[in-house]
C-alpha cells in the first residue's frame, strides 16, 4: 500500500477482491482565479509551493477524490424503483440528485452513463396484481410507465431505463447466478423465519421491534421451504476490509457506521430463492425456484451494461460504477449484500454508495393513512419543473432527512429564483435593451476594481462547485450558485447603471457588459439544477448552443459574450409563485 505526501489514498479494486492502492492522480491543492484589468490569473496553492499562470486552465473533469479520479467514464445509478405503487417524492428526490450530478459531470466533459428503471418481480408485485385482478406483467407495465413518465416530467437525463422484466436483464441475472454457483457461493437448503413482504426482506427475531420490522412493516412467519442460500457469512472479513480500507465506500459517515454495526453483529447465510410464488426470474436448472427479488434487482447495475452478453463494451467501460445513490431504507442491500455478491462472482465492487434521508411533511411522517403523501407530479403541475428541482436540491443537506411544506417551497423559490436570479437577469437585460440600442454593450471601457472583483468570483465558481459535486454535497453546490447571484445583485445596486446613464455612458456599458458576463457564467453553471430556465437565460444572452458547457465558463475568455450582438427584448424566466389557500391553511394547522 502506498500513500501520497498528503496521506490520501485512491483505491483500486481488483476482481480477486484484494484491495490495492496507488498514488492519487492529483495532489491536494486549491485554485483561485483573479481578474485584473481583463487579464485572467490562476494561482494554485499546494502543500509546498505556489505557481501562477496568466491563463485560466480549461480543464476537463471534476475535482478528484480518493474514490474518483475525476476524469474516467462514470456510471451513476438510482435504485430501480419497486412497482408496487405509484411514484412519490422520495423517488423524485433520488432521481433529481442523480440527474444534477450526471449533468454536471457531462458538462465537465466526462463520459457518463446514468441508469434508472423499475424493479418488477417479487411477492408484493404478484399480490398487488392479484388484488386488481390482472396479470403481474400487465400490472408492472402500468406502474413502470408511471415512473418513466415521472422522469420525463422532471427532465431527468438518464441514458437508460431498465426493467427487470426485460429479457436481456433476466438472461444476464441468470448468468450472474451461474457464476456464483461456479464459484461455490450458493448451496441448497431450507428456510423458515420472519419475512416482510412490503420490504422484501428477511429479519432475525432480534431485529423485530414490537413484532414489526425495523421499518415499521408487518412481518409474517415463513414456514420451512426449500431455498438456495448465498454464503454471506463467509464475507464478513472481506466486507470489513472493504469498509476499513475504503472509508468513503459508504456515505455519509452516519450510514457507514450503521453498516459497520450490522456486519460486526455477525452475518448469516442469505436465502436467495423462493418456491412459494412464481413471479420472478427462474433459477437456472431448477424451475421450482425463483430468485430472491434483491439478487434480481441489484444485478440491474451490471445487466444494463451488458454483463455476460456478447457485447460487454459498456460493462468494460463503465464498471465499476462510480456512484450508487439510494434511500437509507435500502442501505443494507446495497452496502452488504451487493458487494458480497460481486466479490463472490469475482467482479469489482462499486466505488461509492451514498444513502440519503427521508422526507417528512409539515413535521409529520408521510403515510397514506395520514393522507399527506406528496405527489411529485402535482408539485410540478403547481410550481413548475425547475422550481421543484431547485427546492428539493436546495432545502436539505444531502444525506439528512428533510421536511417539506408548501410555504417553505414558495418562499425559497421566490427568494432565490424569482427575486434574485430571475430579477437580476430581467433588470440587466432590460437596461441593455433600452439603453444600448437593443444590443450587447460595445463601448466597453477599462474594467474597474469592482468589475474585476465580480468577475473573479465568477471565475472561481466552477472550482468551488466542483468540489461539492464530487462529494455529493449538492446543497452546498446550490449555495455557491445562490451566493454568486447575490454578489452580482450587490454589484448592480452599488454600481447603479441607471444613474451612470446620465453621467458616464461608457462606464454604464462597462458595468452592463460585466453583468452580462457574470450572468453567462452563472447560467452555464446553474444548468444541472435548473436546466430549462438556465438555457432560457442563455438564449436571451445570445450564447450559442455549443458554448454552454463548462469549458466556456472563463469570464472574458474565448467564449465571452460578443459585443454589439443584437438581443431580443427580455422576458421573465421565474414568475413568482403564489401559496394556494388550502396549502397555507394546511401549513398553519400543522404548525
Amino acid at each position: 500500500m502506498t500513500t501520497s505526501s498528503t496521506g490520501s489514498l485512491r483505491p483500486t479494486f481488483t476482481a480477486t477482491n484484494s484491495f490495492q492502492f496507488s498514488e492519487p492522480l492529483f495532489s491536494s491543492s486549491s485554485t483561485v482565479t483573479t481578474i485584473s484589468r481583463g487579464m485572467t490569473t490562476t494561482t494554485t496553492t499546494t502543500n509546498s509551493n505556489t505557481k501562477s499562470s496568466t491563463t485560466s486552465p480549461c480543464f476537463v473533469g471534476t475535482t478528484p477524490t480518493p474514490f474518483d479520479d475525476g476524469t474516467s467514464p462514470y456510471q451513476i445509478t438510482t435504485p430501480i424503483y419497486y412497482v408496487n405503487d405509484k411514484p412519490h417524492i422520495g423517488h423524485a428526490y433520488t432521481s433529481l440528485a442523480c440527474d444534477v450530478l450526471a449533468r454536471y459531470m457531462r458538462l465537465s466533459g466526462r463520459d457518463v452513463f446514468f441508469l434508472s428503471g423499475t424493479d418488477e418481480h417479487g411477492q408484493k408485485v404478484e399480490e398487488s396484481a392479484g388484488k386488481k385482478g390482472i396479470p403481474p406483467q400487465q400490472f408492472a407495465d402500468e406502474v413502470s410507465a408511471q415512473f418513466s413518465s415521472l422522469l420525463d416530467l422532471l427532465n431527468i437525463s438518464n441514458d437508460k431505463f431498465i426493467r427487470t422484466t426485460d429479457e436481456e436483464h433476466k438472461k444476464s441475472v441468470q448468468r450472474f447466478w451461474n457464476k456464483l454457483i461456479e464459484n461455490d457461493a450458493i448451496y441448497l437448503g431450507s428456510y423458515e423465519g420472519w419475512y416482510s413482504v412490503r420490504d422484501e426482506c428477511y429479519y432475525a427475531e432480534s431485529e423485530l421491534i414490537d413484532g414489526k420490522a425495523p421499518t415499521g412493516s408487518d412481518v409474517e412467519w415463513m414456514a420451512k421451504e426449500p431455498s438456495y442460500f448465498f454464503k454471506l457469512s463467509e464475507y464478513e472479513d472481506r466486507l470489513m476490509k472493504l469498509y476499513e480500507q475504503c472509508p468513503d465506500f459508504v456515505a455519509p459517515a452516519s450510514r457507514r457506521n450503521e453498516v459497520l454495526g450490522f456486519v460486526k453483529g455477525g452475518l448469516r447465510d442469505l436465502s436467495i430463492s423462493r418456491t412459494g410464488f412464481g413471479w420472478g426470474v427462474p433459477v437456472p436448472g431448477d424451475d421450482d425456484h425463483v430468485m430472491y427479488v434483491w439478487i434480481d434487482a441489484l444485478a440491474n447495475y451490471i445487466s444494463a451494461l451488458g454483463y455476460g452478453s456478447e457485447k460487454e463494451e459498456d460493462f468494460d467501460k463503465y464498471w465499476p460504477a462510480g456512484l450508487h445513490v439510494v434511500g437509507k431504507d435500502i442501505l443494507r442491500f446495497h452496502a452488504i449484500y451487493w458487494p458480497a455478491f460481486l466479490m463472490a462472482a469475482g467482479i469489482d465492487v462499486p466505488k461509492r454508495l451514498f444513502a440519503h434521508g427521508w422526507w417528512t411533511k409539515d413535521g409529520e411522517k408521510i403515510s397514506k393513512s395520514l393522507g399527506n403523501v406528496i405527489d411529485p407530479v402535482e408539485l410540478v403541475e403547481k410550481y413548475g419543473t425547475d422550481q421543484t428541482r431547485f427546492f428539493l436540491m436546495a432545502e436539505v443537506t444531502f444525506g439528512n432527512d428533510g421536511d417539506f411544506s408548501h410555504e417553505k417551497m414558495v418562499a425559497k423559490v421566490n427568494n432565490n429564483l424569482s427575486n434574485e436570479f430571475g430579477n437580476l437577469c430581467q433588470r440587466t437585460l432590460s437596461m441593455v435593451f433600452k439603453n444600448c440600442n437593443g444590443a450587447v454593450p460595445a463601448n466597453v471601457g477599462p474594467f474597474a476594481a469592482e468589475d474585476e472583483a465580480l468577475l473573479s468570483t465568477m471565475a472561481n465558481l466552477r472550482s468551488k462547485s466542483s468540489q461539492h459535486v464530487s462529494t455529493q454535497a449538492i446543497e452546498k453546490y446550490v449555495d455557491v450558485m445562490v451566493n454568486a447571484v447575490r454578489e452580482a445583485n450587490r454589484y448592480v445596486d452599488e454600481m447603479a447603471p441607471w444613474a451612470l446613464k446620465k453621467t458616464d455612458t461608457k462606464r454604464m456599458e462597462t458595468v452592463l457588459y460585466t453583468l452580462m458576463e457574470a450572468l453567462r457564467v452563472v447560467s452555464i453553471l446553474y444548468q444541472p439544477i435548473v436546466p430549462q430556465s438556465s438555457n432560457a437565460m442563455l438564449d436571451q444572452l445570445c450564447v450559442p448552443k455549443d458554448e454552454r458547457d463548462f469549458r466556456c465558463v472563463e469570464p472574458l475568455g474565448e467564449y465571452k459574450i460578443v459585443q454589439g450582438r443584437t438581443i431580443e427584448k427580455p422576458t421573465g424566466v421565474f414568475p413568482r409563485l403564489e401559496l394556494a389557500e388550502e396549502d397555507a391553511s394546511m401549513t398553519s394547522v400543522s404548525s
